[in-house]
């Protein structure tokens, strides 16, 4: 069996030039209204890294158009398979698009109408599942079973992946050269963690270009899995994730993500949903922003108060996309604030 291949911040740095061909970098925004909210103090700043930008309205299609670039050859004629929540799908077919590749992607039937709308916008075919029994059946997986063996398609991981993990790492260059050309140093690092590939590469990126910055991992309370992992020291997979976050419920961290985040990320968070969309709410009226509930958590870690601030430098908050229905977004928001 071929040794597992762990990616590195070379292979970030190579994945500059190819995602940059494609798309433009996301805004790295700073929130004033945040600083004063935490009573930020001696010069330090808040950033946003707002990939709610993106053609895909989410961080995903950064690790999608490094994995079609550099899996072309492998692919040739043949459709590239994945399963998603719905950002990844997205990703994916926005790569599909670009590379003009089929793409079929295995999607829950629950998933956020927007996620679907986007992903067929970019031309790719969609299956459906019951997450609420996946548990139990494992359709998901049969179902990425069924094409790739019928359509000799070739599959593409939504985060477990070297070439997934070092494009999502791309943005953690574009926060490190930003921040870097204002003479910024960074702190702090909030990133939320589902199956680690957002997390792994940025950490990579962050790490590398701020060797002293505090990184952690922010989850659900009820999918922790890598906080249950942090504590563990090994991973701990999850049977029946539950959020809003619909994001963030992969059932374990991915083995090619796992020796990163290890080394890398300092601790993890876990918040309610409430806190979570008390997060959306503050977004939304103190910035304009729509996010997802996956997209917001990180910033609940810091209107919670369950991080500690504490030390010299910045803080970076990633928002990892904000596809989320509009009736849903509403009742979502519709919650006391976490502030006054």
């Amino acid at each position: 069996m071929a040794a597992m291949r762990i990616p590195t911040i070379a292979d970030v740095q190579d994945a500059g030039p190819v995602v940059h061909a494609r798309v433009s970098p996301s805004p790295l925004v700073r929130s004033y209204a945040l600083e004063k909210e935490l009573g930020l103090r001696g010069g330090r700043r808040i950033w946003l890294k707002d990939y709610g930008w993106t053609p895909s309205g989410s961080f995903k299609l950064l690790g999608a158009l490094n994995w079609m670039a550099r899996n072309l050859e492998r692919v040739g004629p043949r459709p590239v398979a994945a399963h998603s929540s719905g950002n990844f799908a997205s990703g994916i077919a926005f790569a599909g698009m670009q590379f003009g590749k089929r793409v079929i992607v295995v999607m829950p039937r629950t998933a956020p109408r927007v996620k679907f709308d986007r992903t067929r916008s970019f031309g790719a075919e969609i299956r459906t599942y019951d997450i609420s029994e996946d548990h139990r059946t494992g359709e998901r997986d049969r179902l990425i079973r069924e094409i790739t063996e019928a359509e000799s398609a070739v599959e593409a991981s939504p985060y477990n992946a070297p070439d997934v993990i070092a494009g999502n790492g791309v943005g953690g260059l574009e926060i490190a050269r930003a921040l870097r050309d204002e003479g910024r140093g960074v702190s702090h690092f909030f990133c939320p963690v589902s199956g680690g590939g957002l997390m792994a590469g940025h950490a990579l990126a962050i790490a590398d270009a701020f060797p002293d910055a505090r990184i952690v991992g922010v989850e659900p309370e009820g999918a922790d899995d890598f906080r249950r992992s942090l504590a563990a020291g090994t991973r701990v997979r999850l049977e029946r994730p539950t959020s809003i976050c619909d994001g963030l419920l992969s059932y374990d961290v991915g083995d090619v993500n796992w020796p990163i985040l290890q080394r890398h990320v300092t601790s993890a968070l876990a918040l309610t949903d409430i806190a979570t969309r008390q997060a959306m709410r503050w977004l939304y009226e103190r910035h304009g922003l729509r996010t997802e509930p996956s997209g917001a958590i990180a910033v609940a870690a810091l209107l919670s108060r369950q991080a500690d601030l504490s030390g010299e430098g910045d803080v970076v908050v990633v928002l990892s996309g904000r596809n989320a229905d509009e009736d849903a977004f509403r009742t979502w928001i519709n919650v006391e604030p976490a502030v006054e």
